[in-house]
């Protein structure tokens, strides 16, 4: 699995979010659902993706660039989007 990232928005995420890209692997081989973000036209295709990190669940956006994935923002799940991965996780389990 090949993952990339903005450096510096890796920074400012980590600032932000006390999240880093480096972990997403953990998010995307671990039991994870995934949307296609189509709230708006980025210009490429976006997903987000819920997923859990070191026992807390996290929502992770990121595009595919060719076999890559490119990380674009992780934060913690909110209540809605924690209860909506454990629903899911339910009725797929």
């Amino acid at each position: 699995m090949k993952i990339e990232w903005n450096y510096s928005k890796n920074a400012t995420n980590r600032q932000k979010h006390q999240l880093d890209f480096s972990d997403a692997a953990e998010v995307l081989t671990g039991e994870h659902i995934v949307f296609q973000d189509a709230r708006k036209d980025y210009g490429e295709t976006r997903y987000i993706t819920a997923g859990s990190l070191r026992e807390r669940i996290v929502i992770l956006v990121y595009t595919m660039r060719g076999e890559s994935y490119r990380i674009i923002s992780m934060r913690k799940a909110n209540e809605r989007e924690q209860k909506a991965y454990k629903n899911r996780l339910k009725k797929t389990g």
